[in-house]
């Protein structure tokens, strides 16, 4: 080696030690993220998927048909489930009866885990005790905080249904509001029972409830619109989902009202109605996340033995409001059906 060679060599070696440290540190930070290795093996494997052995997790709701929120609370479990390594086998039914027996397919498949909701949890007793008693993990979402833990259940991810009412009907009062009608599209389910009489407990005024079918837009259309053209003193139309809230603007239209509409839940059209100012606001849950929550819980519990809430408190999700001030940025979100 010459004179030249030998100077610049000791010119680049500084800067070699620091790469070379800096690729160390690299590797060292993606050897291990929580305990779940990013794959090896080329281009086809995906960044910052589990390397834990495959396991399969059914999620099983009371979805009634074109429900959108039940999308969002999809996406979220499907997000879960492609990190963790997992195979998601959805399936759903709004009739509580049939719910169990989709329950049961899964006992039957031997899944690794089992996500569900409790709209009507009495009816889910029996066959989640069969689920615990072949030593498969069950975790709730969405509805039955107040009965997931006597059905035996490792965790529960939601809201407070009560409180997210309690705080709907205090933001009445601060509107204004002097009477209100609360629609529930699905008799018997427990969480639409538990917002309407959250909403009677705080709100000043007078609340009435109002039943519709859900599962037909033109019966919700035409009940509410009934309604508001027999009661001219109704000024609030308060909906328990999106499509419903949906479905009442027109129906405040077709009546000739003066009524204002608020909800619980989003989606991507809602958010719009809230930017045109048709519907007030509404109380956000996160149903993604709710999705995701359980599926990822159902991971670290059977990798890494965690209860999230240490099996005796619930994850609560909400309540959140989305109004004019924040819609804009809730919206973005929407718009990718992730909120």
């Amino acid at each position: 080696m010459d004179r030249s060679s030998r100077i610049r060599t000791r010119r680049l070696a500084p800067f070699v030690a620091v790469a070379a440290a800096a690729a160390l540190t690299l590797a060292g930070c993606s050897s291990s993220s929580g305990g779940k290795k990013s794959e090896e093996g080329g281009a086809s494997a995906a960044a910052g998927k589990a390397s834990t052995p495959r396991m399969t997790v059914a999620l099983v709701t009371h979805q009634a048909p074109g429900d959108t929120f039940w999308d969002i609370v999809r996406k979220g479990a499907q997000a879960a489930a492609d990190k963790d390594n997992v195979k998601l086998v959805y399936s759903a039914d709004p009739n509580a009866g049939n719910q169990a027996n989709l329950v049961q397919n899964a006992i039957d498949q031997k899944v690794d885990g089992i996500a569900v909701t409790l709209a009507k949890p009495d009816a889910l007793k029996s066959v989640i005790g069969k689920a615990t008693a072949a030593n498969i993990p069950v975790v709730g979402l969405n509805s039955g905080l107040s009965d997931w833990k006597k059905l035996g259940l490792l965790e529960f991810f939601g809201q407070d249904e009560t409180v997210a009412g309690e705080a709907l009907g205090k933001r009445l009062n601060t509107e204004g509001a002097k009477k209100v009608v609360c629609v529930i599209q699905e008799q018997g389910n427990v969480g639409l029972t538990q917002r309407c009489d959250g909403v009677k407990k705080t709100f000043s005024g007078t609340t009435e409830t109002l039943y519709v079918d859900g599962t037909s837009p033109t019966a919700v259309k035409s009940t509410i619109t009934a309604k508001l053209k027999t009661d001219g003193a109704i000024d609030h139309v308060i909906t328990l989902g999106a499509p419903i809230a949906l479905i009442a603007v027109q129906s405040v239209s077709d009546a000739g009202s003066k009524a204002q509409i608020a909800t619980f839940d989003l989606n991507k059209d809602l958010t719009g109605a809230i930017s045109k100012g048709t519907i007030e606001f509404a109380v956000d849950q996160q149903p993604y996340l709710q999705g995701y929550l359980a599926v990822d819980s159902l991971w670290l519990y059977k990798n890494n033995g965690n209860y999230m809430g240490g099996g005796e408190q619930p994850v609560l999700t909400g309540p959140a409001f989305v109004d004019k001030s924040n819609v804009e940025k809730v919206a973005q979100f929407a718009a990718k059906g992730t909120r």
